[in-house]
């Protein structure tokens, strides 16, 4: 009937069809036509698009979630001090020697007891817990944590609020800005 080389070619056929077929992992999503916004990681029909693959930015996603909630902060607002200092980037270094997702000086990676101040999880948790002892330092005040988080706290209160550097001036309006779309947005990152 068949010779074993069309026996095997068949069987590699057979098999081959039988084999799952390789999916992107990530996140998809399709708006139905109420407008009903649907997400799945298993999409059922065709109508699901990828909306956001698997990878670093929900690793970070999850740490941000994790240390807002230990240091009772808006998860917003951590992302906004990332955006506006190392814009997502874990490995940058500042000319000034900051490093990390949330850019901390070595001295102050030290105090709060941050090793590695370029593994995400270090830096975020480091970089929640100084913001978190900024704002307590100057009674919740955004604009003077901020302010203090970029020029040091000691410049704040020599000033009596945020210092007269245009670098730390625009600073605080930018991680306002980035605030402000993060706390509107859904988007990850």
């Amino acid at each position: 009937m068949f010779t074993s080389p069309q026996r095997f070619l068949i069987s590699l056929l057979f098999f081959g069809l039988l084999a799952p077929i390789p999916t992107q992992a990530g996140i998809y999503r399709y708006v139905d036509q109420q407008g009903q916004v649907h997400y799945t990681n298993v999409p059922t029909t065709n109508k699901f698009r990828l909306y956001r693959e698997e990878g670093e930015p929900y690793r970070l996603e999850t740490l941000i979630t994790h240390f807002a909630q230990k240091f009772q902060l808006d998860r917003s607002l951590i992302k906004a001090v990332i955006k506006a200092e190392s814009n997502f980037n874990p490995q940058v270094v500042s000319v000034k020697g900051a490093q990390g997702l949330m850019q901390l000086m070595p001295e102050t990676a030290k105090e709060i007891g941050v090793n590695n101040p370029f593994d995400p999880s270090e830096s975020i948790y480091g970089g929640s817990l100084y913001l978190r002892k900024m704002l307590d330092s100057f009674d919740q005040n955004l604009d003077y944590a901020l302010a203090a988080y970029n020029a040091g706290p000691g410049a704040v209160r020599k000033y009596g609020g945020i210092p007269p550097y245009e670098e730390t001036q625009n600073y605080v309006q930018r991680v306002k800005r980035y605030y402000d779309y993060y706390s509107r947005s859904e988007d990850i990152l």
